[in-house]
């Protein structure tokens, strides 16, 4: 069984088909709500897949005799315990590469400036190889002509004194107040917002503690909503979304695993510095669909900045990423993830699109998974199967 989700089940013949007119204005609706109540969806959300991956345990416990709310505590303190672990460690390496970013910041800006002057050096020589040599002999007379027509310098004591400096126009006390008001504006609207996500993520916890401890008459009040063989479908839907959200969730967290120790391993023999963070970071920012594999490069060759002064490295480095990524996810991941959505490749990139319209980032990860419970739900309710053929693969 899984978690009560807002499912809407259409299987009575008794219902009236509704008009073009009203599904479009319920869509809107939707979608409006959707993304004005961003925050609270995506929190949600969370919760409920955090509680799916986690009912196993509870239910492991109870095997036991353990009651289900002290079953449901000691699962999430354990979970809360390997999450501030993870964090724990994740924050010495931060705080070991903070101190070097000095360092960092040099490298980068010498490898700028060697990638600007090659590029320049690429540029002269293409002139040259295309350009004719009349037209560059002509350019340089030009050139020469107007240097010998520029006015030479005055002689006397003035002329060795240097000019007196432009001074800039007063500036109002009504402009700065305003300037300083608008810094303060968006600082506090920063701010604010990193406030909200903050608030909104401290109750993940408590809803995941009560999803767990309450499961069993959550379940039993949201099938009492429906009456005959509704009810049955509303039960089916829930297990395919439990089984699919469950399914997706632990094969992309043992790949995120099996690429974070491969990646780790790969940087150590490189000699990258910070493997332990940086092999992580890579191998799960490599799970994000189509993005994927550029974000992957982005940590160990921003770590190798203080070690390799030359380009050859970072291309092999680059490509070692990428060899390993992308036999990982065109090997693992059709096993491990792909035979638990069953979505085509079309409605996966539309929904990509349309989620993270919606909800930016997040809405970029929680794509697929959404995608695949309203699927879920398509395939077990008679009326919507149509569309849960389409969402097929």
């Amino acid at each position: 069984m899984g978690f009560p989700v807002p499912v809407v089940i259409d299987s009575l013949s008794t219902l009236k088909p509704r008009s073009p007119a009203t599904v479009v204005i319920a869509l809107s609706g939707a979608i409006a709500l959707l993304y004005f109540g961003q925050r609270f969806f995506v929190t949600l959300t969370l919760a409920l897949i955090v509680a799916f991956i986690l009912e196993p345990f509870v239910g492991l416990l109870m095997r036991v005799r353990l009651p289900r709310s002290l079953a449901s505590f000691v699962v999430c303190v354990v979970a809360l315990l390997m999450l501030y672990l993870v964090g724990l460690g994740f924050y010495t390496q931060f705080a070991s590469l903070s101190r070097n970013l000095q360092v960092y910041s040099t490298s980068l800006a010498e490898l700028v400036d060697s990638v600007a002057s090659k590029v320049e050096d690429m540029e002269q020589s293409t002139y040259r190889l295309l350009v004719p040599k009349r037209i560059q002999e002509r350019e340089k007379q030009q050139e020469a002509q107007a240097k010998q027509a520029a006015p030479a310098p005055r002689s006397g004591r003035r002329s060795a004194e240097p000019p007196a400096p432009i001074l800039p126009p007063p500036v109002q006390e009504v402009r700065i107040l305003q300037e300083r008001t608008s810094v303060v504006g968006y600082f506090y609207s920063h701010l604010n917002s990193v406030y909200e996500v903050l608030l909104m993520a401290s109750f993940v916890p408590f809803l995941v503690y009560f999803m767990l401890s309450w499961r069993d008459h959550i379940h039993r009040a949201f099938l009492l909503l429906f009456d005959g063989s509704a009810r049955l479908v509303a039960g089916n839907s829930l297990q395919g979304i439990a089984a699919m959200v469950r399914g997706f969730v632990v094969g992309n967290f043992a790949l995120g695993l099996f690429l974070a120790l491969l990646s780790s391993l790969l940087f150590w023999a490189f000699r990258i510095p910070y493997p332990l963070l940086i092999g992580p970071l890579s191998g799960f920012l490599s799970l994000i669909p189509y993005i994927g594999l550029p974000l992957a490069m982005v940590p160990p060759l921003f770590a190798a900045l203080p070690i390799y002064k030359t380009a050859p490295p970072y291309l092999l480095v680059g490509c070692a990423v990428a060899v390993l990524h992308l036999l990982a996810l065109n090997l693992l991941y059709p096993k491990l993830v792909g035979s638990r959505v069953h979505l085509n490749p079309l409605v996966v990139t539309i929904a990509l699109m349309v989620w993270g319209v919606l909800w930016g980032a997040v809405g970029l990860v929680l794509a697929i998974p959404l995608t695949a419970a309203i699927k879920a739900v398509c395939d077990n309710v008679k009326s919507l199967q149509p569309y849960g053929r389409l969402l097929g693969d």
